[in-house]
């Protein structure tokens, strides 16, 4: 994709939407990491369900502990593989009750050292809670890449590094955000919806009907 269409592309979906927010509810850093840990194959709204009754229960590390990891399934098994999130949620306290005074750590290296933290959940707690230019390619974002030209690549850690070096420093910091739900409510997987897509006229994709 040429540079003025990718600058076309991210003013439109900046100009429909200048902040756009993660859906997934939350109030604090810690909430934030374990709802991003839950959605792993999960819907943000099926996350958002189990955590508006787990969270006033227990939202801290330290709560977490006195819970206890089959407390925690009680709250979390309409989600999928409840079982092992519920298993490194409770490690992921425990560690930052331990070695990081129960304080959610700002580094991508610390980060990815909790149970069940991998890159992409890393990248969007360092983008949602302290705005760094990162980019966490799941499978909406992966598919837009691909299907738009903007960072075409044959798995999520490619098209992360050439999202990182083709859209402008000036969008970074919202760009996780106007992908994810671009490719969310209107390039879907199986029915896209071109004739109603405010940057067709910047997509590559051969197949799209507008």
């Amino acid at each position: 994709m040429k540079k003025k269409d990718v600058v076309h592309l991210f003013e439109t979906l900046k100009s429909i939407d200048p902040e756009p927010k993660t859906e997934l509810h939350y109030n604090t850093a810690f909430e934030l990491l374990i709802s991003v840990l839950l959605s792993a194959q999960a819907t943000d709204v099926g996350v958002n369900k189990a955590t508006a009754k787990l969270y006033p229960v227990a939202n801290t590390p330290e709560a977490f502990i006195k819970l206890g990891e089959e407390g925690l399934k009680q709250y979390i098994n309409t989600i999928g593989l409840y079982n092992s999130k519920a298993k490194h949620a409770m490690q992921t306290a425990r560690k930052l009750v331990n070695e990081f005074k129960g304080e959610v750590p700002r580094t991508r290296r610390e980060l990815e050292s909790l149970p069940g933290v991998g890159r992409k959940t890393a990248n969007v707690v360092l983008n949602v809670l302290w705005g760094e230019p990162t980019m966490a390619v799941d499978t909406h974002i992966f598919r837009v890449s691909n299907r738009t030209g903007l960072a075409p690549g044959k798995n999520p850690l490619e098209v992360e590094k050439k999202l990182l070096q083709v859209i402008p420093k000036t969008y970074m910091t919202h760009a996780h955000h106007w992908l994810i739900l671009h490719g969310r409510y209107t390039c879907t997987a199986r029915k896209p919806k071109c004739h109603i897509c405010p940057i067709h006229d910047a997509c590559a994709w051969v197949e799209k009907i507008v």
